[in-house]
């Protein structure tokens, strides 16, 4: 069957539309199909070219009962793209370097453009410095276009210079909850009235949560991204499906925040790195847009690569209540239903085939935070006083602290903010309604709104200590807070509105108070941060917590008001209010109470209000920027730089080079986040970047963080491995230490890759489990790179980061299932040499041998024909330069 047959006309509101007609393939396998692989099919269907993607990609997606199994490469093109600032810029100085090295060539620069349509959100760039207060929201704001006017002016010029590109300004809300509420339209059209399914990739790995809105959308490494954005496909592995079944529904005490938290655990344990999840059964039916927009978000906590839920009833519901267009809604309803993509959970004869499915009953749902290092570890709310109080004797672990007995019970007296209190272990300092996870989603805000209402009437109040804060994803949240009267209430307790961004989830904490800081280093305190976000990763939330908690922004207040974490909730009263002790259940409000003021105060008119015209505030519309096809560097500059990567470009690839005698950098054990190894944080004043800066002249209180920075990359690279919580079995203490092993002498890590540079050593790095897990960050990829590092020897390798391994040309290596560091007796201590194969395949078996005489095999994490092409062209932004150039020489 020619493929042009299916395009089938649709007429909808007397407009003529057409559309590829999936039911006229006639193949039974379509409707046995998980339904995230028929938006996969769609595409293959769609683009089918017999060159980029061949019928052979389509009948291997019909095949998936067979090809899930077999490492079978697809290609895949989004309806979009979407970037946030952190990964953004330095998506864009990629783009702007290659735009130098085509000029350069004598060729025409703006053949580096975009293609396929890109959003940049801005909304990391924001930190919580004011709080408390009602000017915290203006002083924030303004602080951000101090700090950032300089990479706030390369956007500009970005979104002038490259075609397809539009900035959502800073102050506009948080990437994802912008996308779900606005940006994604769930079935999109084009200028030749094709209708075709809404699919995004976004630099930032919590993209996943459109899936909530049956948008199939995934995150990647900024360096990946490119190639999408310059028309290409990006490559997927046809993947394996895990059916998700939800019966029944939450009891009265329990929150979707508590169910996420539940399932991030069960499917660490399940192990779905790489895997699509899809959720099914009658449970879902029960579960609200932003419930499942909540449990896509935090996909990348449990591993997966896609959390879908199919659109139904409720997901028309939500696109009418959020301001999309009845023309739109028809639209959407008219295709998916030709297509048999739009479905009712309650039937059970429209459940597809997968892998395998796992079920979870709702009703056993119990309230739980998640930590203190680890979003996947969570903790039932009546164990956490003990889980704390356990761990801080335990010896060093995701649990344990590794404090002695006698230190386990200090308290110290500090005055702050002329009130004396005491800080002990336990102490919650930070309190943070926070991250588009939980504030996309009316119910628990609201649910924060009541807490916070029941909490003054009793004349409950937060402890001086705690630092509070409210960062909603949207001007949305606002809206219906004040519309509710209960901001007020929020605002009485301390949490005003300090900026519409992710802020605290992404370490954008800002500073503690100064008698709290101190009392924290002087004594060695393990306090706690309690956030309504999806990472809590050590070093990331604020460099001086240990143990930070995930939890609903209605827990968030009751810990905050505790000011502690080691408080038995069932037992304990959180506080003395105006009539005696004030307990837990004295101020949780029931679903009826927070669903009535759903019903009555989260109103369509808020989202068209809010989006109607996005221009962001008057010092945004004022900056001036560059009007050049070219971006004018500025070699003074500390924030935006041409990038090295390209440096001495040629326009046919060399052979590369075997490695031999190769040392190890480092040697790493499991859970190794993007966040050890490219921090986000503040800048240390005694750090390796932090010297880098003072000989350019700037002060240390103008470092700001790694991530306002990532568009420089003589900062990054000192920035790798900057994480003051890293542990690096070469050295015994914790930080960006390691040693230099030919001279034996302890340095700073940077230092250390420096001494081995001059000496022409390659460099690799050793590491267990789940290395690479956390934020998609692609200078945690360019780091090493720049750093000398060829290839990383690891017992497993998370999605995003061995993509953006790849795309640096840094080679993934990964143990046999028998194997790690430990079982092959390798100290680190050893150089050792790399055979790699003449004719790669994906996922071959590649020789090693160490110094000592051992010898070994490892699989290469080359997994796509594709991916071999960008490591033999050094890099996926050498390759692409080149495919840009060709009848250049390529």
């Amino acid at each position: 069957m020619s493929l042009s047959s299916l395009i089938t006309p649709l007429s909808i509101d007397d407009k003529k539309y057409k559309f590829y007609d999936l039911t006229k393939l006639e193949d039974p396998r379509y409707e046995k199909l998980p339904y995230s692989i028929r938006y996969l099919l769609e595409s293959t269907v769609r683009f089918c070219d017999g060159f980029h993607v061949r019928k052979q990609d389509v009948e291997n997606l019909l095949n998936w009962e067979n090809t899930q199994y077999q490492l079978i490469e697809v290609p895949f093109k989004p309806a979009r793209v979407i970037l946030q600032d952190y990964t953004g810029v330095p998506a864009l100085v990629d783009l702007a370097s290659m735009r130098d090295v085509v000029n350069e060539i004598g060729d025409e620069p703006n053949k580096i453009n975009p293609v396929c349509p890109i959003d940049l959100v801005i909304d990391h760039s924001i930190q919580v410095d004011s709080y408390g207060n009602l000017e915290s929201l203006a002083k924030n704001q303004e602080l951000e276009f101090i700090r950032n006017e300089e990479r706030f002016k390369f956007m500009k010029w970005g979104s002038n210079a490259f075609s397809n590109l539009r900035i959502v300004p800073p102050g506009s809300g948080i990437i994802h909850q912008v996308n779900l509420e606005y940006l994604a339209t769930v079935i999109c059209s084009d200028n030749n009235g094709f209708l075709y399914p809404d699919s995004v990739v976004g630099t930032d790995s919590h993209t996943t949560m459109i899936n909530g809105l049956g948008v199939l959308g995934w995150g990647v490494g900024g360096i990946e991204a490119e190639i999408v954005m310059l028309g290409q496909p990006t490559s997927v592995v046809v993947p394996e499906v895990i059916g998700y079944k939800l019966t029944n529904r939450l009891p009265e005490i329990a929150t979707v925040t508590d169910l996420v938290l539940t399932i991030t655990q069960k499917l660490r344990e399940k192990s779905v790195v790489g895997k699509f999840v899809e959720f099914f059964g009658p449970g879902v039916a029960t579960l609200s847009i932003a419930d499942r927009a909540t449990i896509a978000n935090m996909c990348p906590e449990y591993g997966a690569a896609v959390a879908f839920f199919p659109v139904d009833t409720k997901t028309m519901t939500y696109l009418s209540q959020t301001g999309r267009s009845e023309h739109s809604l028809k639209c959407v309803e008219a295709y998916l239903r030709a297509n048999c993509l739009y479905v009712d959970y309650e039937n059970s004869a429209s459940i597809p085939h997968f892998t395998e499915a796992i079920e979870l009953d709702l009703s056993t749902v119990v309230p739980c935070m998640s930590g203190p290092k680890r979003p996947q570890d969570q903790v039932p709310l009546y164990r956490l006083q003990d889980d704390f109080k356990d761990g801080l004797t335990a010896k060093v672990s995701f649990k344990g602290f590794g404090l002695k007995e006698e230190d386990s019970l200090k308290e110290i007296a500090v005055v702050v903010k002329g009130e004396s209190c005491r800080l002990k272990h336990g102490s919650v300092v930070i309190s943070a309604i926070t991250s588009c996870t939980n504030t996309s989603n009316p119910t628990v805000m609201l649910g924060a709104g009541l807490v916070a209402k029941k909490a003054c009437e009793l004349s409950l109040k937060v402890p001086p200590y705690v630092k509070t804060s409210l960062s909603p994803g949207s001007g949305v949240v606002t809206k219906y807070l004040e519309n509710s009267g209960l901001l007020p209430y929020l605002e009485q307790l301390g949490y005003y509105i300090t900026g519409y961004g992710c802020m605290t989830c992404a370490g954008g904490s800002g500073p503690l108070d100064e008698a709290v800081a101190k009392a924290i280093d002087d004594n060695g305190l393990i306090v706690a941060g309690v956030l309504s976000g999806n990472r809590n990763f050590e070093g990331r939330v604020h460099p001086q917590i240990c143990a930070n908690y995930l939890a609903s922004p209605m827990l968030v207040i009751v810990y905050g008001l505790a000011g502690r974490v080691d408080i038995d909730l069932e037992n304990e009263p959180i506080g003395m209010g105006k009539n005696g002790p004030v307990y837990f259940k004295d101020i949780w409000p029931t679903h009826e109470e927070i669903a009535h003021f759903e019903e009555t105060y989260v109103k369509p008119q808020f989202f068209r209000e809010v989006y109607a015209n996005i221009k962001g505030s008057e010092q945004w519309q004022a900056l001036n920027s560059p009007k050049s096809p070219l971006y004018p560097w500025d070699p003074l500059s500390t924030y935006i730089k041409k990038v090295q990567f390209l440096n001495n470009f040629k326009i046919v690839p060399e052979k590369r080079t075997p490695i031999s005698n190769a040392y190890a950098l480092l040697h790493l054990g499991d859970s190794i986040t993007t966040d050890h190894i490219s921090p986000c944080s503040a800048i240390s004043r005694t750090s390796s970047a932090a010297s880098y800066l003072q000989s350019r002249g700037v002060e240390p209180r103008d470092f700001n963080s790694y991530a306002a920075r990532r568009g420089h990359d003589e900062v990054m690279v000192r920035g790798t491995f900057a994480n003051i919580r890293l542990i690096n079995k070469l050295i015994s203490k914790p930080g960006p230490f390691t040693v230099h092993i030919p001279s034996g002498k302890e340095m700073k890590i940077y230092d250390a890759a420096m001494e081995y540079q001059k000496e022409g050593t390659p460099l690799i790095i050793i590491a267990g489990k789940e290395y690479g897990s956390g934020s998609s960050r692609d200078w945690a990829a360019k780091g090493p790179c720049l750093l000398g590092v060829k290839a990383i020897f690891a017992e497993s390798f998370e999605r995003i980061h061995r993509a953006n391994l790849v795309g640096m040309g840094i080679i993934p290596l990964q143990f046999l299932p028998s194997d790690n560091a430990e079982t092959l007796g390798l100290t680190s201590l050893e150089t050792f040499s790399i055979v790699m194969p003449e004719n790669l395949v994906p996922r071959a078996k590649v020789n090693v041998t160490a110094s000592n005489g051992t010898s070994f095999q490892m699989i290469c994490r080359f997994d796509t024909e594709v991916e071999i092409a960008y490591y033999k062209h050094g890099g996926i932004l050498q390759y692409m330069t080149r495919k840009l150039l060709q009848g250049k020489g390529s």
